[in-house]
């Protein structure tokens, strides 16, 4: 019995020996590496700090509630400056003309195409007396059947054609089929000025009034 009483007492021991180093195997790396990192962790606090930052950089926080409010400058309008030495706006006026069997309402300062005027070259200066009456904003002056005196007076800038027109001709059961295409020689002017109508009569809106 004491035998048995022996092999029973030690191998409870034996089994704790062994369950004891076993924990001791796995236990020694996580201490050691546990000690590895905060050593790191300590070297790069030390390292962080070594060096503090001046008073003179130093920046303060504050909360939203806190913060200052920067100051806005307002901004200052430029003072507008009136021109006073602007020149009066014409008066526009215009005036119907006949060139050679057609009328044209022109426009000092824009350009017309007109039929071909023979004989006239490109910078040519012409003057159209054929003015059958000169209007404005406030005043009209009719010709019976022209304005005396008046006349407009306009510059050549180019000799052309105008576009094509096809001319078809066709008679049915006569194998007859004509297509010709013409282009119409044409004038291009531009109106200078127009000058010699305020010597006739003119009537305003205040005669017309009158008048009814």
């Amino acid at each position: 019995m004491a035998t048995l009483s022996l092999c029973s007492t030690s191998s409870p021991s034996t089994a704790l020996s062994k369950n004891q180093t076993f924990l001791n195997t796995l236990s020694v790396p996580k201490a050691n590496s546990n000690v590895t990192f905060l050593s790191h962790s300590f070297s790069s606090l030390n390292l962080r700090f070594s060096k503090p930052n001046s008073l003179s950089s130093f920046v303060p926080k504050y909360s939203e509630s806190e913060a200052p409010v920067a100051e806005v400058e307002a901004e200052q309008e430029e003072p507008v400056v009136e021109a006073t030495n602007l020149e009066p706006k014409r008066e526009e006026i215009f005036a119907v003309v006949m060139v050679g069997s057609r009328q044209y309402i022109v426009f000092p300062g824009r350009y017309i195409y007109t039929q071909r005027l023979k004989g006239a070259n490109v910078n040519d200066k012409i003057i159209l007396n054929k003015v059958l009456l000169v209007g404005t904003k406030t005043s009209t002056w009719v010709g019976k059947p022209v304005v005396p005196n008046a006349t407009v007076h306009a510059v050549v800038e180019e000799q052309l054609k105008d576009k094509k027109v096809i001319v078809f001709k066709y008679k049915k059961k006569k194998n007859y089929r004509r297509n010709i295409g013409h282009r119409q020689p044409i004038t291009r002017i531009r109106i200078m000025g127009i000058t010699g109508y305020q010597d006739s009569p003119a009537v305003t809106l205040a005669d017309l009034e009158a008048a009814k």
